[in-house]
This record gives structure tokens, sequence and C-alpha cells, in this order.
């Protein structure tokens, strides 16, 4: 909103002019949710406390976790109102890539809100059937996909595949898109749930695919920088810019309560929000392969327990790791949570450079 009324005044005093370049509205995005979340941190704390909205522990977790029981949960509320009132405030609003990325954090964090409500408020321990759950999240993601292989119809999005070292290879897939979408969007959301289980480990990860993405994002919507990584321009990605920093900025506010000893949870509503987004920004941007390149320590979370599943049923009850998710492998192996929640980061951020590296690869 800001923007339409103080670009207009650079008529008047040349100074406004600032506020048309995307780094500025970028930059100033991520400082008013940094700024949301930090002032409002408390008071939500104060409120889940009062309430008595507090995490649950699943018994056959690591008993270290015991101690975190009650602390108040339901935090990702926080992200997403920082992310979207940022955006609103420094966002140009008819473009349809960031109306898409809202909705998208908004649908998907309803869901998990639902989940966390069953789970805390309801007391219902495993919250959603996981039936349920899933089927919800491929009508959410179905939804999605359902709208922008319209835009791709009427010429707002491509419909064709980018792959990173294949300059010219870019197949057009059509309505074939849509199962594509589908996937990416369903499994960011899963995997961003998985490595939600250490204090600061998830949102950590999420500021440091946020900010690769909000570079990302600036490169596919400039057509000087885009020409010269030879990667694909994609216009309206530009203002995604805004909307990424804005989230990057969310998440950096919620890791100052999030820190151990944490002091609230994501829980679900975070969680799901924030894999989802992830995964159709790496969608709107036509990078959806380096998706699993930023994104590596989600997908190695989500990989381990898909692994321990399979080999468990395979084997009648053997596993590979003492626990899954990854981090709890190595909880039991005796690394102290604050250890793993750094070396977790400093992978993540390793996996971040190589994905922007690569762009001047091809």
């Amino acid at each position: 909103m800001l923007y339409y009324l103080l670009v207009p005044l650079k008529k008047y005093f040349i100074f406004f002019n600032v506020f048309r370049y995307i780094t500025v509205r970028s930059a100033l995005a991520g400082i008013t949710a940094l700024l949301i979340a930090l002032i409002l941190g408390p008071l939500l704390i104060k409120m889940l406390k009062k309430y008595k909205i507090g995490e649950e522990i699943r018994p056959d977790g690591p008993e270290s976790h015991f101690e975190k029981r009650g602390t108040p949960s339901m935090g990702g509320i926080l992200i997403i109102g920082a992310t979207v009132s940022s955006t609103l405030l420094w966002g140009e609003l008819t473009n349809s890539y960031v109306r898409l990325a809202m909705c998208t954090m908004l649908l998907f964090g309803l869901l998990g809100f639902w989940d966390d409500f069953l789970k805390i408020i309801k007391k219902e321990s495993k919250g959603l059937i996981i039936r349920h759950k899933l089927f919800s999240q491929i009508a959410l993601a179905g939804i999605i996909g359902f709208y922008l292989v319209f835009l791709g119809l009427t010429g707002e999005f491509s419909l064709q595949l980018s792959f990173p070292f294949f300059k010219k290879w870019i197949p057009y897939l059509g309505w074939l898109y849509l199962p594509w979408i589908i996937l990416i969007l369903v499994g960011s959301s899963n995997s961003v749930n998985f490595a939600d289980g250490l204090d600061g480990l998830a949102i950590g990860l999420t500021f440091i695919s946020a900010t690769a993405f909000t570079a990302l994002s600036y490169i596919a919507g400039h057509a000087v920088l885009s020409g010269y990584l030879d990667t694909v321009f994609v216009p309206p990605a530009a203002e995604l810019t805004v909307f990424v920093g804005a989230m990057a900025g969310a998440c950096l506010g919620f890791l100052w309560y999030n820190c151990h000893p944490a002091q609230i949870f994501m829980g679900d509503a975070g969680a799901l929000s924030l894999g989802a987004t992830i995964g159709v920004i790496a969608i709107l941007i036509k990078q959806e392969f380096l998706l699993f390149m930023v994104a590596g320590v989600f997908i190695l979370e989500a990989f381990s327990v898909l692994l321990q599943i399979t080999y468990f049923k395979l084997t009648g009850g053997k596993r590979i790791f003492k626990m899954a998710p990854l981090h709890h492998h190595f909880e039991l192996m005796g690394w102290s949570e604050e250890k793993i929640v750094i070396r977790f980061w400093i992978i993540s951020i390793i996996f971040a450079l190589f994905s922007l590296a690569t762009l001047k690869l091809r």
C-alpha cells in the first residue's frame, strides 16, 4: 500500500523515486517483517501461555525433548502475519505472482493451523489423520496448480520445464505441469515439517533458503542478469523479490524467539506454509530443480524418514538410523542440540551458495 502512496510523490520530491526500485522495497519489506515479528513476538507468546496453547511432545521422541512440553506453539501465524503484512505495505499487489505466493502461504498456513488446533486445543495427539492431511495438501496444491496452468495457457506463466545445465532442452508440458506442481508443493511443505524438531533448526534453514530465493527471484526478473547468466527471464518474478525478502525478515524475527532455548515453536501452521511457499517460489521463477539444492537439508531430512520407513518394512523392523528424521539420529549419537542446529545451518549455507554458483556454470 505504501508503494502506491509513495511512488506518485516522485512528481513533487525526487527522493520518492527510490521506492520504484525493487531492491529498495525488498530491503524495506525484510526490515518491516523483522520488526513486526520482533515487536509482536512477546505479545503472541504471552497470549499463547495465557490460553495454555503449548507443544505436545511425542512419547517416542528423545528424552531431552520432554522438557519442551508446554512451550507455546502455533507461532507460524506470526511468520505468516509479518510476511503478508510487509508485502501488503511494500509490494505491487497487481502482480499475479505475488498474490499467488501470498495465497499459497495462507492456504497451507490454514491447513497447518487446523492440524495444530486438533493436536493442541482438541488434544488429539496425532492431529489430522495422515491420509487426510496428505489429501488436503494435494487438494490445495492442485488448486494452485490449476491456476498456474491457467496462467500458462493465457501466456502469464511458462509451461516449459527448465533444466539446469541443459540450455536448449526446455520441454513444453502443458497440463502435465499440474502433477509436477503438486509433487513440488506437497514435497516441499512436508520437508520443512520434518525438519521442525530442534530449537531454531527449521526456521534458520528457511531463512537461508529464503535469502537464496530472494537473489534468484531478482535475477529471474532482471532482463540483463538473466540474459548474462543464461537463465529463464520471468518479468513478473521481479516483484516476488519483495515478498521473499519479507519472508526472510519474518523468519529472522521469529528466530529471535525460537533459538535455543525456544520460547515459541512454529508448529505445522508455520512449517507447512513456509515449505509450500518456498516450493511455489521455485516454480514461479522456473528454478524447481535448484530447489533441491537450495533446500538440500530439508530434502535430506525428508529422505531420511522415507528411507527409514522403507528399510523398516522391508527388513521386518530393522533401522538405518537410530531415529528419523536425521537430526534425531545425531541427537541419539550424543551431539548437543546447538551443535546439530549450527552444523545443519552451515551445510544449508553451502547448498545455497552452490545453487547460486551453478547459475554461472550454465
